[in-house]
Order: C-alpha cells, then structure tokens, then sequence
C-alpha cells in the first residue's frame, strides 16, 4: 500500500504517521528541504489520473452539490459517472 500525496504534505510527522500505518510514502520532498527524500516517480505520476478522474467527476452536478440524501443512491451516481468517463461518452 502507498499513500501518495503532493509537496504541501512534505513533513516529517505525516511521513513518520504513514510509515506507522505500514504504507509506503510517495512525497515528492519541498526545495526547501535540506537533504531531499526520494520518492517513487512512477506512482507519482499515477497520481495525476486520479486527480483527473476527480475534476471530470465535478462536471455530474448531483456529485458536486451532492443532491442524494442516502449514501446508497449516492454511491451509485459515483458509480454511473465513473462508468460514463470510463466509456466516454
């Protein structure tokens, strides 16, 4: 399991918390930080589908303004946005 996060949670106690949790931490370091850590560049880069999938699931209004009450009917707008992203249409 990793935790993948950008530059703004660059700190040694979110580290120290994840690694507690037994997650691999992809943290790019800040370029403040005097001994940088290194990071995995490949999941890194994951991380951007997933941001993305984030912002065009903001295009559904009832998910942005979360319309449904109950979590089910909720859960399953987030189902059907997904299924038509994947699909594209």
């Amino acid at each position: 399991m990793a935790v993948l996060a950008d530059k703004g949670y660059d700190d040694n106690r979110t580290r120290s918390t994840i690694q507690g949790m037994g997650a691999e931490v992809v943290i790019p370091s800040r370029s403040c930080r005097k001994a940088p850590i290194d990071h995995d560049a490949f999941l890194y880069r994951a991380r951007h589908a997933v941001e993305n999938l984030f912002a065009k699931m903001k295009h559904f209004r009832s998910l942005a303004t979360r319309y449904d009450k109950t979590t089910r009917n909720y859960a399953a707008m987030v189902a059907i946005a997904c299924l038509v992203i994947w699909l594209r249409l």
